[in-house]
């Protein structure tokens, strides 16, 4: 036998050997099956369950979720519908996001406060990742669609704690006053 002929089927033998795909020494315990991975995800647009957004953002938008579940650890993908001049002030998530343009034009920066003038215009098919605990925001001039994919348990962090919109949603609404005769 030639040393190529050893060497290959020394090689060989590491890809089909039952011991180097479970990772075990030879006469261990068997490794305990795979987990089993979630079934396989299609979901046509037709099917989509669009609901108001989380309290979390400002209200006007509509989100449907595509994939996993963006309140439990795991990867998501969900979709959102933007209506026209929709703002979503300087915040940050604690785990990476990435952004995807469906339809339309949004306006985004990377700041700790909504600037307009430091925004840049992303238009269809453009493409935005945001590191963990990176300050950003976004607006709409008209409707736009956005796909957002990231890992939960995702949450919403306002640089300004008064731009949050859970909190004008838990205060009280101001006495009206007296009609005047």
């Amino acid at each position: 036998m030639t040393k190529q002929t050893v060497l290959g089927a020394v090689a060989c033998s590491l890809f089909v050997s039952p011991v180097f795909a479970q990772g075990t020494a030879p006469g261990a315990a068997p490794a305990p099956p795979a987990v089993t991975a979630p079934l396989h995800t299609m979901v046509m647009p037709a099917d989509l369950k669009w609901m108001d957004g989380p309290p979390g953002l400002p209200p006007g938008g509509k989100m449907a979720v595509l994939f996993g579940d963006p309140g439990k650890p795991g990867m998501f993908i969900l979709r959102a519908k933007l209506p026209a001049e929709y703002k979503i002030p300087a915040h940050w998530h604690a785990t990476d996001e990435t952004v995807t343009v469906l339809s339309g034009t949004i306006m985004m920066g990377m700041a700790a406060k909504l600037d307009a003038k430091a925004a840049t215009s992303m238009t269809v098919g453009a493409f935005a990742g945001m590191p963990a605990n990176t300050s950003h925001f976004l607006m709409t001039k008209g409707e736009a669609e956005i796909q957002v994919a990231g890992v939960g348990p995702f949450s919403i962090t306002y640089v300004n704690p008064d731009d949050d919109p859970r909190k004008t949603a838990s205060k009280p609404a101001a006495a009206a006053e007296p009609a005047k005769k």
